[in-house]
């Protein structure tokens, strides 16, 4: 019996050192040597080294001045990275179709523009999608300008720099990381008076 069972066990801790202990912490080890900004969570800091955010996670920028992020429906309030996901409403839901149709309004009432694009009134999988496109990123930018008392071409061209083709030259869509803009828009274009906002 003895001769049956000792194999098991010498196979289940052998197994469990190499593949649960040794191969996870191999790899992680070549992703810190290799790649250390992307293995440590792609987090962004500011001046003092204080961590602000993670450039692969969406935060609710609402200030004028800044990029806003496409909708979100992670978490009761949005946006929070221990609660990703998506509405979960169906194509024929009412609900959705009412808060889409709520939100396409105010963009148009508040941009003067009567194409919305996709994003700017849609919720990612996850809701915590960082990017958005250069369309919905575009249609902020006057708003923008006349909360940092700049010209729109002052933040048309920042964007424009932000600006990520698709990945390998062919896989999706162009983007705009949010994040990384507001922090390229605060560099270059910082605002005339801060206190009024």
């Amino acid at each position: 019996m003895l001769s049956e069972i000792r194999p098991a066990i010498v196979s289940t801790v052998l197994f469990t050192l190499l593949l649960g202990l040794g191969y996870p912490l191999a790899v992680t080890a070549v992703a810190e040597a290799a790649f250390p900004y992307q293995a440590n969570g792609s987090l962004v800091r500011d001046a003092k080294g204080q961590v602000i955010g993670s450039a692969l996670l969406a935060q609710p920028f609402a200030k004028d001045e800044y990029l806003h992020p496409r909708p979100s429906a992670a978490g009761s309030n949005g946006y929070d990275p221990t609660s990703s996901s998506g509405s979960n409403y169906g194509p024929l839901s009412s609900d959705l179709a009412k808060r889409i149709k709520g939100d396409a309004e105010a963009l148009r009432k508040s941009t003067g523009q009567s194409a919305i694009p996709d994003d700017a009134i849609t919720t990612s999988g996850s809701g915590l999608d960082p990017d958005i496109s250069p369309g919905y990123a575009d249609l902020q930018a006057d708003r923008i300008a006349k909360a940092r008392g700049v010209s729109a071409d002052q933040v048309r061209k920042v964007i424009a720099e932000q600006v990520h083709g698709p990945a390998l030259g062919f896989i999706g869509q162009p983007t705009v990381n949010v994040l990384m803009t507001n922090r390229a828009l605060d560099a270059a274009l910082p605002r005339v008076n801060p206190k009024l906002a």
